[in-house]
């Protein structure tokens, strides 16, 4: 018997069959398979399409077929501070999320290296890992992300997930305060047990 899928490798093939095709085609097919495995359509996709007009139709998919809607560029700080990650992965994710829908033009990718932790994490204000090859590899082994080869990684079904509808946490930017008072503190620990090792 086959392995059973996951739920973002379903995703994912959802989202790559129907970007190919256009708004009008991409209603169709979800309401044929609707059909099939008899499941409720959402109330704004139950009459028959017609042809596509600007803001006629919302297909409720995944994170990635959400950003399209956004036109104005916002900067890379900006939008920290509106998703209030507390820790190097989820400011990965939030930088990959950005990078891909967000930014300027000129400046969108979807894969991150290296250099962009460098460049965009003193833009955004936020701490640099001590070692950023690490803090990618421990992103995707957390799995928001996939590898794109050569030490680039894309943000996968998973990740976009959790910026777009997880975060900021429960707490906002309050509970980003308490985690990085809690990270102080715990370092701080860490400085005094090893001043009293080294004083025996």
């Amino acid at each position: 018997m086959a392995d059973r899928k996951t739920l973002g490798s379903a995703i994912d093939e959802i989202v790559t069959a129907l970007e190919g095709l256009d708004e009008m085609s991409r209603a169709t097919a979800i309401k044929a398979a609707c059909d099939h495995l008899k499941l409720a359509l959402p109330a704004d996709m139950r009459s028959t399409p017609t042809a596509p007009s600007a803001g006629s139709l919302t297909i409720p998919i995944t994170a990635s077929a959400q950003p399209e809607a956004v036109h104005s560029p916002i900067d890379i700080r900006s939008f920290r501070e509106q998703k209030a990650p507390t820790t190097a992965t989820e400011m990965l994710s939030v930088l990959a999320y950005y990078l891909q829908h967000l930014a300027p033009a000129g400046e969108r990718k979807s894969e991150l290296v290296p250099s962009d932790i460098e460049k965009y994490f003193v833009q955004a204000n936020f701490p640099l890992p001590k070692r950023t090859n690490q803090a990618l590899v421990d992103a995707k082994s957390a799995g928001y992300f996939d590898s794109a080869g050569r030490g680039a990684y894309r943000l996968n079904a998973v990740g976009s997930n959790l910026v777009a509808h997880s975060l900021p946490r429960k707490g906002g930017q309050q509970g980003s305060r308490a985690a990085s008072r809690s990270r102080k503190a715990t370092r701080k620990k860490s400085g005094n047990r090893g001043k009293k090792r080294k004083s025996r």
